[in-house]
């Protein structure tokens, strides 16, 4: 790419973003792949479910920030994470919902159970397997769990795969009770860190091949297949998206550094991305401490928090500390913080408000998947800084929400888990917001 092109690459992305969300119902787009330019300026090559112009909007900021961009974006965007060479742009990825369709950890908690792989807690206390579980959620695991020396046999006693099921999905217990309590919701989702807790006693290999099973069954099922867990049904098909593998080669191939980001187990996640493109050193997941080559109930820290206090995952704010941290090397405090731009990604996707503190830290551009939630939402509509992208799902895309986002009142989801309303930067609240991308 020469100089003239270079400089008109930037110039798109700058005036683009200054256009906002084209809002005009995308059309049927041709399915064909798009002829390649040359190898050090890599394009995308799918173009079927892209809405409207997030597709070129993405290649100009590929073009202006990649090799083929000005030596000027050079040095700054960088990361040093495990031994990255050179500096680069980096982008950041979500993972469930975002680069597939469907949830891995929800595919690898069923397979545990189905499988009776869930080892019974220590002491046959269900306290020690979530610092936050309730004391009625506690009694309902004991109460539905015999007390084995080994796994407990959650593949043919429906009881105990039910209670936990039900504390793993619902967050209550099969009585309704509420199973979990007392965490800052903008740092902790004790469900989500639950399931990497209850893979303690497992050797992280071990895990991987758990994992590594659910992947192929989950794969090979048709589209629309649900399992049977305990006496319940389950989302049993998980999907890679084409298009989120296209754009992830691409940046790779245009000098980005790319990673995942996931609020599942971390050797979970490794497992999935490996065929997206991403390794295992560009994924970052829950982390367990170990002992004696075996993971604990206990999880690993960031930032001020210490190894073993659970409080925080990667999990909204915990994701910005865990991508300062592991990416950046930042450590301490300064990682919890917002870092200056020249020091955060250029560019993030995610589908979740889990994911709305990593996506708002990105410099250049935002992909959002509209699953309706919230505060996500109402941020990337609101797009204040038109650098948000709304698209579809790319699988079974939602259609339109029916009423708009109550981002003035209830959008938000405050530390102790009350409702109030999202607020911009500068403090001001954002106007609830109609829905205008989703599918048919």
């Amino acid at each position: 790419m020469n100089f003239k092109r270079r400089a008109v690459a930037a110039a798109a992305v700058i005036a683009v973003a200054g256009a906002g969300l084209v809002t005009v119902q995308a059309t049927a787009e041709a399915t064909q792949p798009v002829r390649s330019r040359a190898e050090d300026c890599p394009s995308l090559t799918l173009t079927k479910g892209w809405y409207g112009e997030n597709r070129a909007r993405l290649q100009q900021m590929i073009d202006a920030y990649g090799r083929c961009g000005d030596s000027g974006n050079k040095g700054t965007h960088t990361s040093t994470y495990k031994g990255t060479h050179g500096a680069k742009p980096v982008a950041v990825f979500d993972w469930d919902n975002t680069v597939i369709k469907n949830d891995v950890g929800d595919a690898t908690m069923f397979w545990l159970l189905r499988n009776s792989k869930i080892r019974t807690p220590r002491n046959a206390d269900w306290h020690t397997t979530s610092r936050y579980l309730t004391d009625p959620a506690a009694k309902a695991l004991a109460k539905a769990c015999p007390a084995t020396r080994t796994t407990l046999p959650t593949g043919r006693d429906t009881d105990c795969a039910d209670e936990i099921a039900s504390v793993y999905g619902e967050g209550t217990t099969t009585g309704g009770g509420a199973a979990f309590a007392g965490y800052d919701h903008r740092r902790m989702e004790p469900q989500y860190a639950w399931l990497a807790q209850l893979t303690r006693g497992w050797s992280t290999q071990q895990i991987k091949g758990f994992a590594a099973a659910a992947r192929k069954e989950n794969l090979a099922a048709p589209v629309g297949t649900e399992q049977r867990v305990g006496t319940g049904k389950f989302t049993g098909w998980v999907r890679y998206y084409d298009q989120q593998r296209d754009l992830i080669r691409t940046l790779k191939r245009a000098g980005f550094d790319v990673y995942v980001v996931s609020a599942s187990p971390e050797p979970v996640a490794e497992v999935w991305a490996k065929s997206a493109g991403v390794d295992a050193r560009h994924t970052i997941g829950i982390r367990n401490t170990t002992a004696h080559g075996k993971l604990t109930a206990r999880l690993k820290g960031c930032g001020t928090v210490r190894d073993g206090d659970d409080s925080m995952i990667t999990y909204i704010d915990g994701k910005r500390c865990w991508i300062n941290q592991e990416i950046y090397g930042v450590r301490g405090a300064a990682a919890e913080q917002v870092r200056p731009a020249g020091k955060r990604q250029v560019f993030a996707a995610g589908d979740s408000d889990t994911d709305i503190s990593f996506l708002r830290d990105a410099t250049a551009l935002r992909l959002v998947l509209n699953r309706n939630k919230n505060e996500l939402m109402c941020r990337a509509y609101d797009n204040g800084d038109r650098r948000w992208l709304v698209n579809p799902m790319f699988i079974e895309p939602k259609g339109k929400l029916a009423k708009p986002y109550p981002c003035a009142t209830t959008g938000y989801t405050e530390r102790d888990g009350t409702a109030g309303p999202v607020r911009r930067a500068d403090g001001s609240v954002i106007p609830d917001q109609k829905d205008t991308v989703h599918g048919p």
